[in-house]
């Protein structure tokens, strides 16, 4: 884990935030990437030097929440980015080199109804990048000791997408449980788990429920888990709830981190 980014908004939660990266990527030895995309304004009759007021301003605004955190011994990098937030950001990944994405739950949002906001939500949905942490607003750093990792297939064909899972397990040596949910859609093989799988796991557990999401609230309390990890699918654990990108507390919240592996298939 050598290469963090983490986008920014105008969350209240936005330095606690800021603080949990700080602390994670000083514990894992990485450089933190944060980065603030604004919108183009491209319209006629726009200002001429509209966009550079408004990098100069996101500058300001990255360069004053940096000062109010304690960044330690960790390298922070702050980038003012004008694009769509997802070419965007897709761009600094590949750029950067970059292993994990960092997001808080609501990054612009002030709907206390709300889960995930509309940022977040397409990060999460529309990105094709490396796995996302998802980070609980207002929670402070620990090492981690038990993750509860849910899937309703265990079939791998995509290389290195459990590296994210491989760092967690070599740095912070927590409890891995795989809950192997069967769906109505479950196929022949779903529940085969591979080597590269089962040297990261310690216990399996196999679960029947019309959702993997169900699933994990089944066995959630049991497990009693300091960090959840799952799969993003096309039409996986999140995807359905996202299709707007918002996602309601109503439908699902978690008061743990929450690790979104890239997709196995």
């Amino acid at each position: 884990m050598k290469n963090i980014l983490v986008p920014v908004g105008t969350s209240p939660n936005t330095i606690s935030h800021l603080q949990y990266a700080v602390d994670f990527a000083e514990s894992f030895g990485a450089k933190l990437y944060v980065v603030h995309v604004y919108k183009v304004y491209s319209k006629a009759g726009t200002m001429v030097n509209l966009d550079q007021i408004l990098e100069r301003e996101s500058k300001e605004f990255l360069n004053d929440l940096v000062s109010k955190i304690d960044t330690k011994n960790v390298e922070v990098i702050t980038k003012a980015l004008k694009g769509k937030i997802i070419n965007t950001l897709e761009l600094v990944c590949k750029i950067a080199n970059i292993d994990l994405i960092m997001i808080e739950p609501r990054t612009n949002s002030v709907n206390d109804e709300v889960f995930l906001g509309e940022t977040s939500g397409k990060i999460i949905k529309q990105m094709n990048g490396p796995a996302t942490l998802i980070v609980p607003e207002g929670y402070v750093f620990k090492p981690v000791k038990h993750i509860l990792m849910a899937v309703k297939s265990a079939i791998i064909k995509k290389e290195n997408v459990l590296e994210p899972l491989k760092f967690f397990k070599d740095h912070f040596k927590p409890v891995v449980d795989l809950l192997l949910v069967k769906t109505p859609y479950h196929n022949e093989g779903d529940f085969d788990v591979n080597d590269e799988l089962s040297q990261l796991v310690d216990n399996i557990t196999e679960t029947e429920n019309a959702t993997t999401f169900q699933g994990v609230l089944r066995h959630y309390e049991s497990h009693n888990p300091d960090m959840l990890c799952v799969v993003r699918r096309k039409r996986g654990f999140f995807m359905k709830k996202w299709e707007k990108n918002v996602i309601l507390k109503k439908d699902f919240s978690s008061d743990i981190p929450v690790l979104v592996l890239s997709g196995l298939k």
